[in-house]
Parts: structure tokens; C-alpha cells; sequence
């Protein structure tokens, strides 16, 4: 479902460049739930935007879900981000003027994937689906933390993605909000869903089925495969 060959990530700066991602190889496969974790600055975000086509890396392959990304324009790769990818961030990124419900069938407006006349009622399957049905026609401002998540997530979903793909889910939670969020990731990923998420919980473990380690770019430990060497 993933793989990355071999690919560097190096952005300009004032007095040289600076290497986010360093010759890196990694392959998930369709059905994995794998956690990126490591020390802030370790590269897990440049990884999961380089994922979702949000950024280009200087070299090396990225393939998702199908698609060579380095191959696709810009409008290709929105237009396969739409269908093959959903997202979910810390900070939720639900737009204010827009009820729960019309955020969630925001993605299948801009895709057109699913008929004008079927958004609605998919939306609201969706919202019950992730816990919060009764939130369908309230603002975000008035949602908690955790139920804004949740609506974030049913919006990830709107397309019917192969690939989930979340930067810190859970860093604007509390723990036991935390935890329930991470439970329905798990329960998605029981659905075959592909789970790759960022995260600093230290109890990811017991949800996850894999974890791979960043450190300075580089993929320093790989739980599942034990074959790489600890720094």
C-alpha cells in the first residue's frame, strides 16, 4: 500500500540546507496499523506530508495507494488525495462556518464521489459511525476537543480512503479522550483500513502493529520487523 525508496527530503536555508529525511526505505503494507514516532524534529511530519503528497521529497520514490507521487501534477495529486487518502490532524482543522455535517461532506463535494443527493445521508452515517450522530447540525465551536476529533475523523473517512494518514490525533486531548480516539483507529483498522499515524503516546503499542522510530531522518528501529539497529 506504501512505499518509500531511498528518499531524501532537504529543505533551503539561510546558511546551507537542512536534511528532514535522509535515505529512507520503508514499505507498509494494505492493512497495517503503524505508528512513526521519535523526538520533535526527527522527521514524522515531513514523512506523513511527503504520504499525502503535501510535500515532494528532492529524491527517492513515495507510492501510495497505487500512484507513483512524484509522477502526478499538482491537480493529479489533489484529485488522488481526494479519493485514496484521508487526514486527521492535532489541531482538527474543521471549518468554523460549516455545521459538523457539511464538514464531512466537504471532501465528497470537491471529489464528486459520491451523488449530490447521497452526501448528506452518507455524513450522517458516518458521524454515527464515529460516536457524535447527535452533533450533525452544531458549529465546531461548540463540540469538545474530543468530539471535534471524532467529526475530523468521520471527515477523513468521507471518500471511502484506502489509507488514513494522522499527525498527532491525539496531542490536543486529554488521556482519557486520548484513548477512545485511538480505540476507533483501532476498530477502523480491524476493518482493513491502512492506519500510519504520528504520535508521541507512549502506550501506542497495544493499539498499533507496528512501530517505526525516526531519528534525525533516518529509520533508526522497525518493531515488527526487527531487523533494524537501535540508536
Amino acid at each position: 500500500m506504501i512505499h518509500v525508496g531511498d528518499v531524501v527530503k532537504t529543505y533551503p536555508l539561510a546558511g546551507g540546507s537542512f536534511t528532514a529525511i535522509d535515505q529512507l526505505d520503508l514499505d507498509i503494507a494494505e492493512g497495517e496499523f503503524v505508528a512513526i514516532v521519535g523526538r520533535s524534529g526527527s522527521g514524522k511530519t515531513t514523512l506523513l506530508n511527503l504520504l499525502a503528497g503535501i510535500d515532494r521529497p528532492s529524491s527517492g520514490t513515495v507510492r501510495v495507494a497505487g500512484a507513483d507521487l512524484g509522477s502526478l501534477s499538482e491537480s493529479g495529486l489533489a484529485a488522488w488525495r481526494g479519493r485514496s487518502v484521508g487526514l486527521v490532524f492535532q489541531f482538527f482543522q474543521l471549518l468554523p462556518t460549516l455545521t459538523v455535517a457539511e464538514n464531512v461532506m466537504l471532501p465528497m463535494d470537491f471529489a464528486r464521489t459520491v451523488p449530490g443527493g447521497q452526501r448528506r445521508d452518507r455524513a450522517e452515517r458516518l458521524l454515527e459511525r464515529v460516536g457524535i450522530a447527535e452533533q450533525a447540525d452544531k458549529m465546531p465551536a461548540t463540540l469538545s476537543g474530543g468530539q471535534q476529533q471524532r467529526a475530523a475523523i468521520a471527515r477523513a473517512l468521507a471518500n471511502d480512503p484506502p489509507v488514513l494518514l494522522a499527525d498527532e490525533p491525539t496531542g490536543n486531548l486529554d488521556s482519557v479522550t486520548a484513548d477512545a480516539v485511538l480505540e476507533l483507529f483501532g476498530d477502523l483498522n480491524a476493518e482493513g483500513r491502512t492506519i500510519v499515524v504520528v504520535t508521541h503516546e507512549r502506550d501506542i503499542r497495544s493499539i498499533v502493529g507496528r512501530e517505526v522510530t525516526l531519528k534525525d531522518g533516518r529509520l533508526v528501529t522497525d518493531q515488527a520487523e526487527r531487523a533494524m539497529v537501535t540508536v
